[in-house]
């Protein structure tokens, strides 16, 4: 193994402080946003667990409870944290993410950098990584504290394995072990990493033989006798089964949370053909939005996909796919780079449907880093015999990520509160149902309780199945004293919807506002029923 040659001065804590400026030019004004009505009020604002802050009841909760359709219970108790420090001040909740996210620039940042050993490269991913308008999301959304927490575990997972490959031992190797347990406790999305594993053993760290680039020697060791190609594919694989099992196991649970709560879509329901073309056309519209991310919305509600839109996206991907691994022999980050995009967007690209969106901009945080190395690299190799090429390249990045900042800026300005956010949506898309729910959500809280009929009516005009929106509709309905009307509307929630428990609790709660104690003592005892079988 050669050893790393490192890069002299100062220069890579520069860039990393330019980093830490870009990052919170963008994102400091979250400091005066609120939670929003999706999914925050699940997470936070409605949580007693969580709103009680870091308490033993509340831990054995977070380890054990499958709310929100997730295991996480990493996730959990750092919100539980955020509460015992600000309380529900959601200015110090958006920080926290803030702060997260630039933690991960950095950690890609010295990452590649180190086991690169390209500097400039490097920093214009992890620029990307911290600017992207896709990124958004992510970062700006309290209730998406689960990517970034994540993520922070996905690459300090990275981290361990390159020092474990340098110089194997068990401790290195738990120390993998333990990256990825805590990453899938934050977010079951992260079980593709073992899979990641095997490309940085392919490029950058040079363990597949005859593969390209070479492992850095962290520990100054000898060098080792090559090995046959066959036991060392073997070795490379067997030494992942542990963490793929640990992934597998995490899949199973996530399924059980996610079917419990009926978030699964059914195959009766959606088959099989519809999520393919879904999934093909979600592919290469990521791609697409890597360049142009507009429309960005905060919810992307399934639509069909016609045949030839899937046929044309599947035969795209196939040629981009082709291209990229028969240029990955001489450049082998074309290789790493798109099966890294097309492998940790698998878990969410809809062959199993959760919820009702067709993707989601949050889905792209860790996909979207493939797809920066192959431009990073790639852009700095094609120009590599030009003249003026480091005034070109400074000049045209600059540019870039200017580009991106004042993107990132003006699409994290929407995320102000539920009112900018949802009004903003049904503005690029006013047939969002999605958009009118929550907004109908925002209404209640506000106590302009006819304005949240009226919401609620246009969500089920656009999404007649929608179980939540009768739910929601009902509660309103309720709150006006108009019992008659809320009634039929908790029954139809729980018929779309059977598994969901509070919507039992709601009904059986109108009963008992009614005087009707035998009504709501009978929904409670199915309460008890669907809470014992699970």
């Amino acid at each position: 193994m050669n050893k790393l040659r490192r890069i002299p001065g100062g220069l890579p804590l520069l860039l990393c402080l330019l980093l830490a400026v870009a990052c919170l030019a963008v994102y400091s004004q979250v400091r005066h946003f609120d939670f929003i009505t999706f999914d925050d009020d699940m997470y936070v604002t409605n949580n007693p667990m969580v709103r009680a802050g870091l308490t033993w009841p509340g831990v054995k909760w977070a380890l054990s409870a499958f709310h929100s359709s997730n295991w996480h219970p990493l996730t959990w108790l750092s919100h539980m944290l955020d509460c015992q420090i600000f309380g529900l001040h959601p200015g110090g909740h958006h920080l926290v993410n803030v702060a997260w996210h630039l933690a991960n620039t950095i950690l890609l940042f010295l990452f590649l950098a180190r086991f690169t050993r390209a500097l400039w490269p490097s920093a214009m991913v992890a620029a990307l990584f911290a600017l992207h308008p896709m990124h958004v999301e992510s970062v700006a959304w309290v209730a998406e504290r689960k990517d970034v927490l994540s993520t922070f575990f996905w690459l300090a997972t990275l981290w361990a394995y390159a020092f474990y490959t340098a110089a194997p031992s068990l401790r290195r190797y738990l120390a993998v072990v333990l990256g990825l347990a805590l990453g899938l406790m934050a977010k079951p999305m992260v079980v593709t990493l073992p899979f990641v594993l095997l490309l940085l053993d392919y490029w950058p760290l040079g363990r597949v033989p005859g593969g390209p680039g070479t492992a850095p020697d962290l520990a100054g060791s000898a060098e080792p006798q090559p090995l046959p190609a066959r036991r060392v594919y073997w070795q490379l694989l067997k030494e992942k089964i542990p963490l793929f099992a640990l992934s597998a196991l995490s899949c199973m649970v996530t399924m059980v949370a996610q079917k419990g709560s009926g978030a699964v879509m059914p195959m009766a329901i959606r088959p099989l053909g519809p999520r393919l073309a879904n999934a093909l056309a979600a592919y290469l519209q990521y791609v697409v939005k890597l360049f142009w991310p507009y429309p960005m919305i905060f919810f992307y509600p399934l639509a069909p996909v016609p045949w030839w839109q899937a046929a044309a996206a599947g035969l795209a991907l196939l040629v981009l796919t082709v291209f990229l691994l028969y240029g990955s022999r001489r450049h082998p980050y074309l290789a790493v780079g798109w099966l890294w995009y097309l492998g940790t967007l698998v878990p969410v690209i809809g062959l199993v449907q959760v919820g009702g969106q067709a993707m989601a901009d949050r889905y792209t945080y860790i996909p979207f880093i493939g797809l920066f190395i192959i431009l990073a690299w790639g852009i700095s190799e094609a120009t590599a015999r030009w003249r003026h090429r480091k005034i070109v390249l400074a000049g045209s990045a600059a540019a870039l990520l200017l580009a991106c900042l004042l993107a990132s800026w003006g699409e994290a300005g929407y995320w102000w509160n539920s009112k900018t956010l949802f009004t903003h949506a049904i503005e690029l898309n006013p047939d969002n149902y999605m958009a009118y729910h929550h907004l109908g959500m925002d209404l209640v809280n506000r106590g302009q309780l006819d304005q949240a009929v009226a919401m609620y009516q246009k969500t089920l005009a656009l999404a007649p199945k929608y179980p939540s929106a009768y739910n929601n509709l009902a509660i309103a309905y309720a709150k006006q004293g108009k019992f008659k009307e809320a009634i039929p509307l908790f029954k139809e929630a729980i018929r779309l919807t059977p598994e969901n428990v509070s919507f039992y609790r709601n009904l059986a709660l109108a009963y008992s506002q009614q005087g009707k104690k035998a009504e709501a003592a009978a929904v409670m005892e199915q309460v008890k029923w669907l809470s014992g079988r699970k």
